[in-house]
């Protein structure tokens, strides 16, 4: 019994070890178990956050690209606008460029006629002006006057001829009363209106700047007026001219032809003007030497 009852003892105390043993194993291999959970848990939450940072970086990124997708959608409907413009800017620069085209053409045949017509006013000047000397030169040999002589100069504005002549051929120093001169020149331009019944004239008095006043003059105005006026005096009662057709008048110091500051200018300023105003046929006549006279 006592032998039965140690063997009954070994083998519950060898049992009791091994399952101590297994226990040992056990409870190693539980905690293992749990440090390989905790760490896959832990794995797992990693993977967790690691797939929720990566879903929201991709929602990030879609957003990002969608805005991004949304600008470029923008700028192809600029672009496609800006494009629509430009297309119609350019049918409009055609149309504009015909338009152009033809203007051009119009105005350069317009500057052709322009040029023709400019040509045609260029030659019938020309002309005017060679008409205009002519009947200046037969008018000075008319009066038998050098057509150098600086007391005379004729000339022609249109069809109106004016004939300046100095103070000094027909006046007397400050004076209204003409020189023996005077009535030799004034007889042959009476001729020259005698001859042409409907011819009118005019006598402008003309005087320098300087200023004049005696008992019988009172001023530059004066003193013009009464040189036209013994012109025309002249030309009525010495060589019989109507005087219907004669007119008087004045122009003192003013519409001055040179300066006054030198004694030439004032000489030159001290003239009269006598304006024969011819009808268009009278004026063409005077261009024939032989009418002229």
């Amino acid at each position: 019994m006592a032998a039965a009852i140690a063997f009954t003892s070994c083998v519950g105390k060898k049992k009791f070890v091994d399952l101590q043993s297994q226990l040992a194993q056990s409870q190693s291999s539980l905690e293992s178990c749990s440090d390989d959970l905790l760490k896959y848990k832990q794995d797992l939450t990693k993977a967790e956050s690691d797939l929720a940072n990566e879903r929201a970086s991709s929602s990030n990124t879609a957003k990002l690209r969608e805005e991004q997708m949304k600008d470029l959608r923008s700028q192809v409907t600029d672009l496609q606008s800006a494009r629509n413009q430009q297309m119609q800017q350019v049918e409009g620069l055609t149309v504009l460029s015909k338009a152009a085209a033809d203007n051009i053409d119009k105005t350069l045949v317009q500057l052709a006629s322009r040029d023709e017509y400019i040509n045609t006013l260029r030659s019938a000047k020309n002309k005017a002006d060679s008409m205009n000397l002519a009947l200046a030169i037969n008018l000075t040999k008319s009066l038998g006057i050098d057509i150098n002589d600086e007391d005379v100069d004729i000339k022609v504005d249109r069809t109106v001829v004016m004939i300046n002549l100095s103070d000094k051929m027909l006046y007397r120093s400050g004076s209204s009363r003409l020189t023996a001169r005077a009535n030799d020149v004034l007889g042959k331009i009476a001729k020259i209106i005698k001859a042409r019944p409907e011819l009118e004239v005019m006598v402008e008095g003309y005087t320098d700047d300087q200023s004049i006043s005696t008992d019988c003059i009172q001023d530059n105005w004066d003193l013009s007026v009464k040189r036209a006026t013994s012109v025309v005096r002249v030309l009525q009662e010495n060589f019989e001219v109507d005087p219907n057709k004669l007119i008087a008048a004045g122009r003192g110091e003013y519409n001055a032809k040179a300066d006054n500051e030198t004694m030439e200018g004032r000489a030159i300023n001290r003239r009269t003007r006598i304006i024969l105003m011819p009808k268009i046929e009278q004026f063409y006549d005077l261009l024939d030497p032989d009418k002229g006279k």
